[in-house]
């Protein structure tokens, strides 16, 4: 297993052929898990190839660590085969709940936060370390709206996850801005929260585009990242640390493989303090 540093992108198909044809230059690789599930298929075929060039991400869409009806031991032993075959730097997932009465609703739904949700999510994390037998990052999630009954903030939340259960987390500073906008929330504060942590709490960090309508902002992770969220980053190298891996999501509208290395390129830029002039 090795570990992650640097940049890296989302693996996405229209990419494939480019990535077996020819060395790209980046660090490391996240796929989204569930899509590599299969036994077999191109799909598993390429990530087999890239894995023995490129440090792997694996990052969980479909677990739903906050739904009420269990510990979804089928899809963990599917991911628990995926970890075997590909040896990932990093397993996450993803604070939220996602199925209810048997169905699953195919998104990654808000958390009421109070302290008996915590108490779920904490066995739930806790069970899947212990399957797994390797820690996992839990990443802060956009929402729409927030419960009236919310007892603690989401960071607050995360933080006391990670100190119950021994797990990382998975920092998506486009979401701590959509959130912001949509709920007047204070991600810089956020981020003063997470600086308090030991440094290698957060283990990797995600920057991705949004979309702003008259009533929302939306976590579309369809463009460029914006100017507003590349600061946010800025602060966070400043006062955690610049070396957290960092990751360009990019899933709908996705755009050529130059177009989403220029945007990984820039996040070099922004790892350094900006510096200012005394004349």
């Amino acid at each position: 297993m090795t570990k992650l540093s640097g940049k890296g992108i989302g693996l996405r198909t229209p990419h494939y052929r480019e990535f077996l044809s020819s060395a790209v230059n980046i660090d490391w690789l996240e796929v989204h898990s569930e899509n590599y599930f299969g036994e077999g298929g191109f799909d598993l075929f390429v990530l087999d190839q890239l894995a023995q060039r490129y440090p792997i991400s694996l990052h969980g869409v479909g677990l739903g660590l906050g739904s009420v009806y269990g510990t979804q031991e089928h899809h963990l032993k599917k991911l628990k085969s995926l970890v075997n075959r590909v040896q990932p730097a990093l397993v996450s997932e993803h604070l939220c709940w996602g199925s209810i009465a048997g169905r699953h609703l195919n998104d990654l739904l808000p958390l009421l936060l109070s302290e008996q949700a915590l108490n779920l999510v904490s066995e739930r994390v806790d069970y899947m370390q212990n399957f797994l037998q390797r820690q996992i990052l839990v990443e802060n999630v956009s929402t729409y709206l927030r419960y009236v009954d919310d007892a603690m903030s989401e960071s607050e939340f995360l933080i006391a996850l990670s100190q119950r259960t021994g797990c990382g987390i998975l920092l998506d500073v486009n979401n701590l801005y959509v959130n912001q906008c949509n709920h007047q929330e204070d991600a810089r504060q956020a981020i003063a929260a997470f600086a308090k942590l030991p440094k290698n709490i957060i283990g990797e960090v995600h920057l991705a585009g949004h979309t702003k309508l008259s009533h929302s902002v939306i976590d579309d992770h369809g463009s460029c990242v914006a100017k507003p969220v590349w600061d946010l980053y800025r602060e966070l190298c400043s006062s955690i640390s610049p070396n957290i891996p960092t990751l360009i999501e990019w899933d709908t509208q996705i755009p050529s493989l130059s177009v989403l290395l220029n945007e990984a390129n820039k996040i070099d830029t922004f790892r350094q303090p900006v510096c200012v002039s005394h004349e």
